[in-house]
């Protein structure tokens, strides 16, 4: 059996100690629950995707773990697909991959294959949008009979597959329809994703959608949508064994109900246009 550990939406940052707090008492939970393996669906920082420094830091703070750590990029790390200030792009890509390796990436273990999706190429029309997919289509088509995980930061849709353009909130439709084509016929057992600060689990024609919690911070109403989920921190907790798998949300008591509406202008002040 393995055991591994989602975290997700973590915003450190050597100079933004808005969210620290919450790291240690993460961590002890995280060395409690003795992982095989933790994945961390991204925004490991909150702004990697300008300052080396924040890279450098949590880079380091994931060593420390002393647990094998897979991450994958979120907005923050790497920034996002036409973004004004911060677009997704092979200088970010390039800094990510300095500090935490690559940014889509494939681990077996018995019975399963997990993949880690940069959701953030997605749309982006960047030469690697169009690398990972074939990339992608080439692990899933030599998987050898292991069922199969997802593992990305911005969900594929918020409440169904075929829903318009949500913007931040989710993968766009062009490209979601690709990745759901891919979902359906190769069975993906598993989609998890981050992004949201709200945790939910459902199930749709056969394959668990999983969002995991932030551990840094909620988001409240006036910033956010309304949509599924709860407004919790946590991580989740999976156990593979053979073909079979179990997954849960865990609320971790000790992290603190921390804001970003509170602090949102100094963790992120406004840009100059």
């Amino acid at each position: 059996m393995h055991r591994v550990l989602q975290i997700s939406d973590t915003h450190l940052s050597p100079t933004k100690r808005h969210f620290e707090r919450n790291w240690q008492p993460l961590k002890a939970w995280i060395a409690a629950q003795r992982p095989d393996l933790i994945i961390h669906t991204g925004d490991v920082t909150v702004d990697g995707a300008d300052q080396d420094g924040d890279m450098l830091h949590c880079a380091e703070l994931m060593r420390d773990l002393g647990v094998p750590v897979l991450s994958i990029p979120g907005n923050h790390d790497v920034g996002e697909a036409h973004h004004p200030h911060q677009p997704v792009n092979p200088e970010r890509i390039a800094r990510w991959r300095r500090h935490f390796g690559e940014d889509f990436w494939s681990r077996d273990i018995e019975g399963w294959r997990l993949l880690g999706l940069d959701s953030m190429l997605f749309g982006s029309g960047d030469p690697e949008e169009e690398l990972q997919l074939h990339w992608l289509e080439q692990q899933l088509a030599e998987a050898g009979g292991r069922r199969l995980a997802w593992f990305l930061h911005r969900p594929l849709f918020i409440e169904t597959p075929d829903e318009g353009d949500k913007g931040y909130w989710s993968v766009s439709p062009e490209p979601r329809a690709r990745l759901m084509e891919l979902v359906r016929r190769h069975q993906v057992a598993i989609v998890a994703s981050g992004h949201l600060h709200r945790a939910h689990d459902s199930q749709l024609d056969g394959t668990r959608y999983i969002w995991g919690p932030s551990s840094g911070f909620v988001v409240g109403p006036e910033l956010q949508p309304d949509m599924a989920g709860t407004c919790s921190l946590g991580a989740v907790v999976y156990h593979f064994a053979g073909t079979e798998f179990t997954a849960a949300i865990h609320v971790v008591d000790a992290l603190e109900t921390l804001w970003i509406d509170d602090v949102i202008h100094e963790v992120y002040p406004p840009r100059a246009a």
